[in-house]
């Protein structure tokens, strides 16, 4: 008995020094990551000479001036209402058709299993291409179709780029879903419509939010398609309007800062919010029970 307690007790110490370093670990991460957002919150309170002679020096005193001159440059309602526009459209119809096509991919009946591993695999690969190649003919056809400034210009690339990203998801979750609830929900009359608004959708709910978060996070970030295809100050989207601080000879770093500061504290706000639902999104699915 002696022997077997002195066991536990060694397990137990291992479990704890384990633990600590565990922890030690995070806490070192967690600075490490937020070094850079709170070397930004001191340089939004410097001034552009600071900033380029001595960056990693203190403010002397607090100086709300590039807070105001972020305010004076940028129209926030003007430009949340666009970017709130162009997500909030891009969401709604890339979550239809990328569900639709999952869906389908999932429980339809193929009289080849090739064909629907060949469209798995052709929504997918769009995974393997790298958005930026894809911007001179993006903005060729914009050009044809006469969608240059114009919400759609935006709208568009954004769908047809999500679509590979909310297919993995969605069919990595709907592949290890149990179809017995489907199957009652078809006897008991359900049509094909009802079936996936009333019984699937709300089960892969967790996918849903997930999707959502990453798709609003990536679509409030994006810079490429904005600065290729908007140049009308109307439709301008939250990550352009802030390139308006770089002149053609002069850059103003503390408006740039201060006004970065401005946009990243509610995507920080946001995803401190729905975090526990990217967690249970990306590990749906996962294990199988």
């Amino acid at each position: 008995m002696k022997a077997k307690d002195t066991s536990i007790a060694s397990l137990n110490r291992r479990d704890r020094r384990l633990n600590s370093l565990t922890y030690i670990l995070t806490y070192a991460i967690t600075l490490i990551v937020m070094i850079p957002f709170v070397w930004m919150v001191v340089l939004s309170f410097q001034d552009n000479q600071t900033i380029l002679t001595n960056p990693f020096s203190l403010p002397d005193n607090i100086n709300l001036d590039n807070y105001k001159r972020a305010f004076e440059t940028l129209d926030f309602a003007l430009l949340y209402k666009n970017t709130f526009i162009i997500a909030a459209v891009s969401l709604f119809i890339e979550m239809i058709i990328t569900f639709a096509s999952s869906y389908a991919i999932s429980r339809l009946i193929f009289k080849r299993r090739k064909l629907r591993n060949g469209l798995y695999y052709f929504l997918i690969i769009g995974l393997a291409i790298p958005p930026f190649i894809l911007l001179f003919p993006i903005y060729r056809i914009t050009i044809s179709l006469g969608l240059e400034n114009t919400y759609l210009s935006l709208i568009l690339p954004y769908i047809a780029t999500s679509i590979s990203f909310n297919t993995l998801l969605f069919t990595g979750f709907l592949k290890d879903f149990p179809t017995e609830i489907e199957e009652a929900a078809v006897i008991d009359g359900c049509n094909l419509f009802t079936l996936c608004t009333k019984v699937v959708f709300p089960v892969v709910k967790p996918v849903v939010m997930t999707i959502f978060i990453f798709n609003i996070l990536y679509i409030w970030n994006e810079f490429p398609f904005a600065v290729t295809l908007i140049s009308d100050p109307s439709h301008m989207t939250i990550p352009l309007a802030i390139s308006e601080f770089k002149g053609r000879y002069n850059i103003d770093y503390g408006g740039i800062v201060s006004a970065s500061l401005l946009f990243i504290i509610p995507q920080l706000v946001f995803y401190g919010i729905f975090q526990k639902h990217i967690i249970k999104g990306m590990t749906a699915g996962a294990v199988k029970g």
